[in-house]
């Protein structure tokens, strides 16, 4: 009964201070592992100690990003623990932690799901994941109820939902049992309905947005948003796959229904962005490009070189493109001295056939390296390859 009043405690102390990114539990390891079970939820630790200089970088770097907690907040609950103070050390024994950061997923029964060991981005955090949720897939049980017939409510909304969590398709049973109703504007029914929303070419899509005012009541208007961008994501890619100009254009009428004007011609110009770069138009994509800059990346320094490295890794032939990821590099790193933006820039000079400027760029990648407290070793690699240039 104590750790069911924590849980709730926290629950509400939690609430009440929420934050962009991850929302860590403030209760002990035990407590964590029955609101797993409560939740059906598996427990993301970060085990990590007070000295260790990539635990500190992704504490400041990486849990406080929107995307980020977004993504851990809805799947996982998620816990910090210092190896050396309080429970960590006893943690660490039972775990064998070894080395910092160590990040672990442990359901409730307190089996590890999965670990990995090293600092990460946030991109590679949020696949790792999506990896775990994909690898804790609880619709396989459900498949075999639904398969010998069962069908109440309650339960299909379970399956779909877990179907969904683990990326599997969930269209059909989602229609099937709609067609069962006479009433979709029940509570229940209106639930169903957005958690049924997988995609926003789709007859469920419309639903929702036929009830948009009672699921924002419901839900509030950041999720609902949120439901949109996501909904909307998934039909841009699957434009993408079938080079499809129609569905680019459904997806992009769909996102009207989002809150913020701001982000609706934003998202329209990241999917335009998006679709000319993955199916080969690259003069399309740079005049896409260009205006996005102009909208927003010419002051964001962490768009600015997200464009820079899409060029690098998808028109790495197209002279023009590479000019223009070169300059969009040079862009985000006035904007931030970080070493992963002076990198790419020095790439692209490298690869421009720049190699004194480069050799000029990859010295000072160096001194930043010391400076920041990371590896230099991709600076130094790439210097022997400019010297190898020079020498030929």
């Amino acid at each position: 009964m104590k750790q069911f009043f924590s849980i709730i405690l926290f629950s509400i102390i939690a609430l009440a201070i929420k934050a962009e990114g991850i929302e860590f539990f403030h209760g002990t390891w035990d407590e964590a592992k029955d609101k797993a079970i409560a939740e059906n939820k598996v427990i993301f630790v970060d085990a990590y100690t007070a000295w260790c200089g990539p635990c500190k970088r992704m504490a400041k770097n990486v849990f406080p990003q929107k995307a980020v907690g977004e993504f851990y907040n809805e799947n996982f609950i998620c816990l910090k623990l210092d190896m050396e103070k309080g429970e960590g050390p006893k943690f660490a024994r039972e775990y064998g932690v070894r080395s910092y950061p160590t990040l672990l997923y442990i359901d409730g029964a307190g089996e590890v799901v999965h670990r990995a060991v090293g600092g990460k981005q946030p991109a590679d955090f949020i696949k790792l994941g999506e990896m775990v949720v994909r690898k804790v897939d609880k619709s396989l049980d459900l498949e075999k109820e639904y398969e010998a017939g069962k069908r109440d409510p309650d339960f299909i909304y379970k399956y779909v939902k877990a179907l969904n969590k683990a990326g599997k398709p969930s269209l059909k049973i989602s229609n099937d049992y709609l067609k069962t109703q006479k009433d979709l504007t029940t509570d229940f029914n209106t639930k169903f309905i957005f958690e049924a929303v997988t995609q926003a070419d789709s007859r469920i899509f419309d639903l929702m947005i036929d009830q948009k005012a009672k699921i924002i009541k419901m839900y509030g208007q950041e999720k609902f948003d949120k439901k949109l961008v996501d909904v909307t994501n998934k039909t841009i890619n699957k434009a993408v796959e079938y080079e499809s100009e129609t569905l680019l254009n459904e997806a992009k009428e769909k996102m009207v229904h989002h809150s913020d004007k701001k982000r609706i011609k934003l998202f329209h110009l990241r999917a335009d962005k998006k679709y000319h770069l993955m199916t080969g138009n690259v003069k399309s994509y740079l005049k896409a490009a260009d205006k996005f800059t102009k909208e927003m990346a010419g002051k964001d320094a962490e768009h600015m070189i997200q464009m820079a490295a899409e060029v690098k890794e998808y028109l790495s032939t197209d002279k023009k493109a590479l000019q223009k990821g070169e300059a969009w590099a040079a862009k985000a790193y006035s904007l931030d001295k970080k070493t992963s933006y002076l990198y790419t820039y020095t790439e692209l000079l490298y690869i421009n056939d720049k190699p004194e400027k480069a050799m000029k760029m990859a010295k000072e990648g160096i001194g930043l390296a010391a400076v920041e407290k990371v590896n230099p070793k991709a600076f130094t690699d790439l210097i022997k390859k400019i010297e190898l240039s020079l020498d030929n």
